[in-house]
């Protein structure tokens, strides 16, 4: 009951905090919402679909998980802001659960994820995108758990590093190598076959084909709950890990 009490009490304050100054949201969605625009109508004729929905139904749900997944590395920067102007400092003298320190905060970027999905998903709409609202929800799951997961990563990392200068090439390290074993933006379909093989170790290339099979209608697909299941996984590890190193840090 304190855990729920104190996350409730750190997500609030920090929602505030994200709503008086809510620009950051579409700041985050602009680069998407370009990829939209500018290079999904380029999808059909390359991808050799039938029609602009089955393109949009290969495209949006790679460019939603790309989303999730930057979107979510990148949030230790706002943490080593809060070490350097002794926020955390703070903390120490405060009885609030370390766990709920790291939670708050994850769970405020999750809200954001989802509320960045929805409009990226609404534009996609008027370019024919159709998806059922069923399977839709159960992909905003699968994206706040690849959410959760890359945001409490981040954080644990920022509070081992504690220099933006160090953080910024060590995500940029680790993000675009797992980004192009994804099939992010492409399916790796017609990928050579060690390609594949090596795509089949990085974890978010489930979480792709997952959410691509929920947008095609494929509620029953393997990928869809094989994602889902490693997605939970990991954000329970990268949650437990990086509350070690918030308990560490406010000691």
């Amino acid at each position: 009951m304190k855990l729920l009490r104190d996350t409730s009490l750190i997500f609030n304050r920090q929602m505030q905090l994200l709503l008086r100054n809510p620009v950051w949201i579409f700041v985050g969605v602009f680069q998407p919402v370009m990829y939209l625009l500018l290079f999904a109508p380029l999808l059909k004729p390359a991808l050799q679909v039938g029609s602009n929905a089955e393109a949009y139904e290969i495209f949006v749900p790679g460019l939603l998980v790309l989303l999730a997944i930057f979107g979510g590395l990148f949030q230790g920067f706002g943490l080593i802001a809060e070490l350097r102007a002794g926020v955390i400092e703070r903390s120490r003298v405060t009885p609030v659960s370390r766990l709920a320190l790291l939670l708050g905060r994850s769970l405020r970027d999750v809200v954001s994820l989802i509320a960045q999905a929805v409009i990226i998903t609404l534009l996609a709409l008027v370019f024919d995108l159709r998806v059922f609202l069923g399977n839709l929800l159960l992909a905003y799951l699968m994206l706040a758990l690849i959410s959760l997961m890359t945001s409490a990563l981040s954080y644990g990392v920022a509070l081992v590093v504690k220099s933006e200068d160090a953080l910024a090439p060590l995500m940029n390290t680790v993000a675009q190598p797992v980004l192009l074993l994804s099939g992010i933006l492409l399916p790796l379909t017609y990928a050579p076959g060690w390609l594949q093989g090596i795509a089949d170790w990085n974890p978010f290339s489930w979480a792709v084909n997952g959410t691509r099979a929920l947008f095609r209608g494929d509620l029953g697909a393997p990928d869809v709950w094989q994602g889902l299941l490693i997605m939970a996984v990991l954000a329970v590890a990268a949650v437990a890990w990086a509350a070690r190193e918030f308990a560490r840090s406010v000691r």
